[in-house]
Order: C-alpha cells, then structure tokens, then sequence
C-alpha cells in the first residue's frame, strides 16, 4: 500500500518536472526569438495545469494533515513597477507591492489574527496581475519572479468574486502593467470593473514609460485614477534609482501625462518613494505644478525574497533611510497639501495584495507568503490567510473619495 503511494507521488513529481521544463523551454526559445510576449495557448496551458496540480495537492493534503497548511506556491511564485511605490494603491498605495509571493505556510492561527473571528471584506484590492518590467529600480519589492500572466476570462472571474465578496475599489498594478498586450489587456479589465462590475474606483499605478494618448481614448472613460511613480525630478538621480529608459526622460513624460489625465477626465496621482538617493531633494515646487489630487510618499520598504535576503533579485539596502530620516523629508514638503505620507509601520498588514495567480499575499513575517488563489478556494477563504488587518486600513485612511464622479475635479 505504502509502496504504491510512494510510486504515484514520484510520477507526480516527475510530471510537475516534465511541465516545467516544456514551460521554461519554450519561453527560452521565444526570449532567444527576441519576443517580449507570451502566446495566450503558453498562458492557458500554465494556468491549466497549475489549476490540476492545486486541485491533486488539495485532495492529498485532506488525507495528510488538518487542513491548517497552506500551499507552497510554485519555484516562480510571485514581480515590477507596482512594486516599487507601493502597488499597493488598495486605500491608496504606489506601485509595490505591491505590488508579489514564495510559497510559504499559514495556519489557522493566521486566519484568525487575521480577521480576529471577523470575517474580512476586501473594500480595495490591489492586483499585481504582472510582475514583469521594463524599469530596474532598485528598491523594487514585487520583482519579476515570473512572466505568468492569467488568462483574460479567467482575471475577470476572479474579479467578479472580489466584487461579489464587497470589493468597491481595485488598483491594477505589477510590475508594470501597461507592459503587457501593450496595455490592451489591462485596457480591457479596466473596462470590465467600471462597465460590467460597476466598482466606483478602478486605479492604476504605472512608471508611465509605455502610456499612449490612444489608450486614453479607448479606455480613459473607464478609469478613475492615473498614478505615476516619480522618485525624483532629476534626471540623474533617476537613472541612479533605475527609472532610466534610454531617451524617455521620466520627468518630461510626467507633464505628457498629467495633460492627458486632464484632457481625458482622469484623475492624476504621483506616488514616490522615499530613499537614500532622493531624501536630500525638495520636490515642493514640481508637485505643485503637476497639481495632483493625492501625492503618495512612502518610505523606502525591504521585503525578503524580493529586494534583501536569499532569492531576491535586488538588493535595496543600499537605499533604505530610517523613519527619522523620512520625517526629515515630510516636514520639508509639509506645504504640499495633497501629500500623503506613509512610513514602513502605517504600511504594515493593511493592504491586500494579489498576486498574479490571484493568491493573497501575507508580509507579516516581512515576506510574501501567499494563500491559495481565489479561483480555487474563493474569496472568503483566500482571504483569511491574507494578514490583512482591516482596522489598520481604516486608519491610515485606506478609504477615501476614490471616485472620480466624487472628487468633483476642476479639470
């Protein structure tokens, strides 16, 4: 019997081995291509099986434990732009964390420190649904891990559970999300949330680099909020940070858009992160000028795995400053009244991130541990593994007039 188990377990493996190594061959063959995309038959064929290994380590794992554990994820769990200022715009964020996720257990003690025996509601969602980039910044927090990218019907499924679970605010975020399609993807879920779900904020965090003028005309309607990240006004200093992107000039391309928010009716956002490269910089004057309905600074994050620590593909101590040294900053721009700031504690557990296979992402423990994706187990029971903690939410003001319709702008 035992004999029998131990054998189905082995071709297990050495199924999960022979998928992946065809995964990693193809996309291999296509990087040496010099393609950037992903054919969509890639895409549904990953998502597919990773859909039966779930379903098979689900089934096992009933036999073998009590159900507290979660699933390690898979050796590429979890990556870009929405990683550098906090992708997570979920009560607001910037693009980091998003923006996300090494496998990792929960337990049901989580769950309940979690929710505190409340069941939890997801108001504002952040979705890294990409964790690829054109950008390097070197403080990154959700960095390019994978180059998954769930299929179009599949991220609107998971989205009409979110909304279906009280989801009233969703902020696309990633890696950089205008990166994918070209933006037509993102495009389309834009469309979706604000046309098919009627959420009254849908946002997007972005470097910027790859927004056209015909997005805005395709999509701009849909869209409530435009959040550029911008650590700096200098040029130099940018290209220090890795915002450089051969001739686009980061600050030049700003103005570009802050003109098409206002000719297109969207509401601009600039998100920065403050670091040891731009803390000495007073930005007064430029922000300003830019006039942006909110300005997000967020002090310069670490996360294991993903910018210090084993398996990270940055490495961002070199960037960090201390929570003084981020006041110093704050007190200088304290004339700027949209200016939103938000250190390292006030950002702890009070965002819910989602990754790219739709898991939740816990960073209680300083990393990403993520939960099994909602289209597997639902919302309701992704969420308890998440470590959100909804009071912390409401207290650093995670929900705000996010509408546009509401913000009543004079464009």
């Amino acid at each position: 019997m035992w004999t029998v188990k131990i054998l189905l377990a082995l071709l297990r493996l050495l199924w999960k081995a022979l998928w992946l190594l065809v995964i990693s061959l193809v996309r291999l063959l296509l990087w040496l291509a010099g393609s950037n995309t992903e054919p969509q038959w890639l895409q549904r064929m990953e998502a597919a099986w990773r859909a039966r290994a779930a379903k098979r380590d689900d089934s096992s794992g009933d036999d073998s434990s009590d159900g507290s554990s979660e699933d390690s994820g898979d050796e590429d769990s979890g990556g870009g732009d929405g990683g550098n200022d906090g992708g997570n715009d979920g009560g607001d964020g910037g693009d980091s964390d998003g923006g996300d996720s090494d496998g990792g257990d929960s337990s049901s003690e989580d769950s309940s420190e979690a929710g505190g025996g409340e069941r939890l509601t997801p108001t504002s969602v952040n979705y890294h649904f990409t964790r690829q980039c054109n950008y390097k910044c070197g403080f990154c927090f959700h960095t390019a891990k994978t180059s998954f990218v769930l299929p179009l019907e599949e991220a609107k499924r998971g989205l009409r559970l979110l909304k279906e679970a009280g989801m009233e605010k969703i902020n696309f975020s990633g890696g950089e999300p205008f990166l994918h399609q070209r933006g037509e993807f993102l495009g389309r879920l834009v469309k979706f949330c604000k046309q098919d779900l009627c959420l009254p904020s849908v946002s997007i965090v972005s470097n910027g680099s790859l927004i056209r003028e015909r997005w805005f005309q395709n999509y701009g309607q849909y869209l409530d909020i435009l959040a550029i990240s911008c650590d700096s006004f200098n040029e130099d200093v940018n290209v220090i940070i890795g915002r450089g992107q051969g001739k686009i000039n980061h600050v030049e391309n700003l103005h570009k858009l802050r003109g098409w928010c206002r000719d297109y009716r969207v509401a601009f956002k600039i998100n920065s992160v403050i670091n040891r490269f731009n803390l000495d910089e007073d930005m007064t004057e430029n922000i300003k000028a830019l006039n942006p309905v909110r300005w997000k600074v967020f002090q310069c994050l670490l996360i294991e795995g993903e910018n210090v620590g084993e398996g990270a593909l940055r490495e961002a101590e070199k960037f960090v400053i201390t929570k003084e040294e981020f006041q110093g900053f704050l007190d200088r721009h304290r004339s700027v009244a949209c200016m939103v700031p938000e250190c390292n504690d006030k950002m702890k557990d009070s965002y819910l991130i989602l990754d790219e296979y739709m898991r939740f992402l816990n960073c209680r423990e300083g990393r990403k541990d993520p939960s099994k994706s909602i289209l597997d187990v639902g919302v309701e029971e992704a969420i308890k593994f998440s470590g959100f903690d909804e009071k912390a939410f409401r207290k650093r003001g995670g929900k705000y007039v996010w509408s546009k319709v509401d913000l009543q702008l004079d464009w």
